[in-house]
């Protein structure tokens, strides 16, 4: 079978649309139509139904559709791999890394990579779902939760501590606690996620003290870190926030500073069958140096 029917018919499976397929392989809608057509002509059975929703798969279809995740997996590990058949640090890198930790570390630091790299192109995907890795919907990732796959490699490359903050506005107006018992009495601000990776660091807030009782009802919940660190900052409330956010902040301040909060470990990660790529091994490098400098 043509290679360029089946990888159509893939992308249109996925998306389940004509137009979403025609757009991720820059052809026209026709001629997506087309080459299905020419496809199930072929094979002598339909692929989908149509309706006025989108694509469904038929009996068949599902079972080409399993067959061609396979190869698209190896099409994109066979590009990937030719990328680094150079002798230089070259190409596009797909990058992915939680929004916070993503805007607030990771961006600010890529100036030294491109400098170091500037024949290396890097897409960094901010998202707090995780992309497969396997499919290479992106080719490496920064998490901070380790990879439970035996097929990812990973590598720790920092370790961030979670603290109490609150803005100055705040304190002037609410005072600071003295003791965790004294945050029962203030307004707090609670991470909340239907993440299946939930930072439950982040949570230290609402626990903090009360490790067997019920948790703080917190003032206000927030599903994304960085939407926490920006209400710490306008005088809302009280929140646990990571170190790495809330460093060198001058309107905000460490409640508490005595008492030790959690921790969690931040991983770079990316699969087995690049275990040998110059552009991996590049970033893995300029991750961790960059890590040891931020810990000094």
């Amino acid at each position: 079978m043509d290679w360029g029917k089946l990888k159509t018919f893939h992308y249109a499976a996925e998306t389940g649309s004509l137009t979403a397929a025609a757009e991720r392989l820059g052809v026209s809608q026709s001629a997506v139509s087309r080459q299905i057509a020419a496809l199930e002509n072929e094979i002598g059975v339909p692929l989908f139904q149509r309706h006025a929703r989108g694509l469904l798969l038929t009996g068949p279809g599902m079972t080409l559709l399993e067959l061609t995740r396979e190869m698209a997996g190896a099409a994109l590990i066979a590009e990937s791999t030719l990328k680094d058949a150079r002798e230089k640090v070259m190409g596009d890198l797909k990058v992915t890394a939680p929004i916070a930790f993503g805007s607030t570390w990771l961006a600010p630091r890529l100036a030294a990579f491109t400098t170091a790299y500037p024949e290396t192109r890097l897409q960094l995907m901010l998202d707090d779902r995780e992309y497969d890795l396997l499919k290479l919907e992106a080719e490496c990732a920064v998490r901070l939760w380790a990879a439970t796959h035996a097929d990812l490699i990973q590598r720790k490359i920092l370790e961030v501590h979670v603290s109490l903050y609150a803005s100055r506005s705040y304190i002037e107006r609410h005072g600071a606690p003295k003791e965790l018992d004294d945050l029962d009495h203030h307004r707090v601000i609670a991470f909340k996620s239907a993440s299946p990776n939930p930072m439950r660091e982040l949570d230290w807030a609402i626990r903090a003290g009360r490790e067997d009782a019920k948790p703080r009802t917190p003032l206000l919940e927030i599903n994304n870190v960085y939407g926490m660190f920006q209400a710490v900052r306008s005088g809302i409330g009280i929140a646990s926030l990571p170190d790495y956010m809330a460093r060198g902040v001058d309107d905000l301040v460490k409640i508490l500073p005595h008492q030790d909060g959690p921790s969690f470990e931040v991983y770079f990660i990316y699969p087995s069958d690049l275990k040998r790529s110059k552009r991996i091994a590049a970033f893995r490098q300029f991750l961790i140096e960059q890590a040891a400098s931020w810990a000094e």
